[in-house]
């Protein structure tokens, strides 16, 4: 028995396939092998074709099947984790009608902000639970007073993984989980929020049929069976965006649980059994997989913007094309804790929420050209990056989300050392590493939604942890001083 996880990302497409009995992913691939387009036709756009994201997951799917040498009867449930807060608009024949507005594009903000002083930052916070900020409906206002005649076509407006799911199987459907993301969930009346659709003048109809997010949302057409090469009628039974799904990924789903990324943003993201918000709104609250009417669950999302990303751009400038990044973390280790001296601010890849959307761009403070050298510089960045989670997860802790332990995917910023000893050393937590990712999460989520599993507990039992990290007793001080030093340097 398996299942079919699918997770469309900005930058690629991966589907991996899972034993359910076993938990052994027997087969992932990601499409394309390069990056994919973002279109930026004016500075702080980005866009993506959602028929793109659909061609990427018919090669990952079809390439999975065939390295695991799988039949189409063979696969019980497909799951979905997908890029947050995109605005897909589709017509009545559920065509697209213009590039997709992704996670990353900033044109919205100025109508959030505008909602938010004008309904109140009370009414917006205590029943969204955040500011409506640059998310999907404020995307939505931008494109019906800038674009009003692409904006009288649109039957449906969803996020990228209500698209695929509609692809599958021809049902628009979208879930309470995605209308929080996109900061259109009422937590008051535990429904849509109604009065912001009526501020910003939107049809409600414009709204999905809404589905659970585990349970059967619909069945794989025919069309799509013949295009991707499985069988017609497969459930698709789960959906979520990718940092909640990779909180379930890592059997995050209960108050006091933290789960975290550290791809080309990075991620920190505590489950929390209250309805708790930060009044400037520099983490965000959104409904958890598992939240409900008769469960409250709350994941508390942190986003820094400048994560791997930064890793990446010093290791294209500043090493030579052999290097890897396993090199890289041999480098950083080599130098001093606290990189005598040096410190990087990584926020350069556009507005932190963090810091109230400020935008300082990256900085590097405290270089001495006759004593430091590319590896103070390389373990500055992954200290810098380790700082600025702790900067955010300050504030998490602030709303009752006590970190003792964070669980991550083996992969990406996570694999240096450098990097997880210093967070440990920062948060006093454990860091616990597991091999997982978000294909393997919504493959896992699938077979929850399908019911092959008992329980929870059942779905996980075989997720295994690879490394666990603890506070260093010989390196906490002089990572502390190094960090009390980096927050100088941001202006604390």
């Amino acid at each position: 028995m398996k299942t079919l996880g699918i997770d469309i990302g900005s930058s690629s497409v991966k589907a991996s396939l899972v034993d359910a009995q076993t938990g052994e992913a027997l087969a992932g691939a990601f499409f394309p092998q390069k990056e994919m387009e973002i279109k930026a036709v004016k500075l702080g756009w980005a866009e993506q074709s959602p028929e793109r994201w659909w061609e990427n997951l018919k090669l990952a799917v079809q390439a999975v099947m065939a390295a695991a040498n799988a039949k189409p009867s063979e696969v019980q449930a497909i799951g979905i984790s997908y890029q947050m807060h995109g605005l897909v608009l589709v017509d009545e024949r559920h065509e697209v009608i213009r590039d997709a507005i992704i996670w990353c594009d900033s044109r919205a903000a100025p109508y959030g902000e505008k909602a938010l002083n004008e309904l109140g930052q009370e009414k917006c916070l205590l029943r969204l639970l955040n500011s409506p900020g640059n998310f999907t409906l404020s995307k939505l206002a931008w494109v019906k007073e800038h674009e009003p005649q692409r904006y009288a076509r649109v039957k449906h407006y969803m996020l990228p993984g209500d698209y695929a799911a509609m692809r599958l199987t021809g049902r628009a459907c979208t879930t309470a989980s995605g209308l929080s993301e996109g900061v259109a969930w009422d937590f008051a009346d535990n429904r849509p929020a109604r009065f912001l659709y009526d501020y910003f003048g939107f049809d409600a109809a414009l709204i999905p049929e809404i589905v659970p997010t585990f349970g059967v949302q619909g069945y794989v057409t025919d069309a799509a069976a013949r295009e991707l090469g499985l069988a017609a009628g497969t459930p698709v039974t789960y959906r979520a965006g990718d940092q909640p799904n990779n909180a379930l990924s890592l059997n995050v789903l209960h108050p006091g649980e933290v789960a975290a990324t550290a791809g080309t943003s990075g991620v920190v993201y505590g489950v929390n059994g209250e309805a708790k918000y930060d009044e400037l709104s520099r983490v965000n609250s959104f409904a958890h997989v598992n939240h409900s009417d008769r469960q409250m669950r709350v994941g508390v999302l942190l986003c820094i913007n400048g994560t791997a990303i930064l890793n990446a751009w010093i290791k294209r400038h500043l090493l030579p094309e052999s290097a890897g990044y396993a090199d890289m973390n041999e480098l950083a280790a080599s130098a001093p804790v606290g990189s005598d001296g040096v410190s990087i601010v990584p926020f350069g890849n556009g507005a932190e929420r963090v810091l109230c959307n400020r935008e300082p761009g990256c900085s590097i403070r405290g270089l001495n050209f006759a004593r430091h050298g590319k590896a103070h510089l390389i373990r500055a960045a992954h200290e810098g990056v380790a700082f600025a989670f702790r900067y955010g997860m300050d504030i998490m802790n602030g709303m009752g989300i006590e970190t003792k332990t964070i669980r991550a995917g083996h992969a990406n910023l996570f694999l240096s050392p450098v990097f997880r000893q210093t967070l440990s050393n920062i948060t006093g937590a454990t860091i616990e590493l597991y091999n997982t990712d978000g294909s393997i999460g919504a493959a896992r989520g699938a077979g929850i939604g399908a019911g092959i599993y008992k329980s929870e507990a059942d779905a996980f039992a075989t997720l295994k942890k690879m490394v666990a990290v603890t506070p260093d007793e010989k390196s906490v001080a002089a990572s502390r001083e190094a960090y009390e030093r980096w927050k100088s340097a941001v202006g604390e």
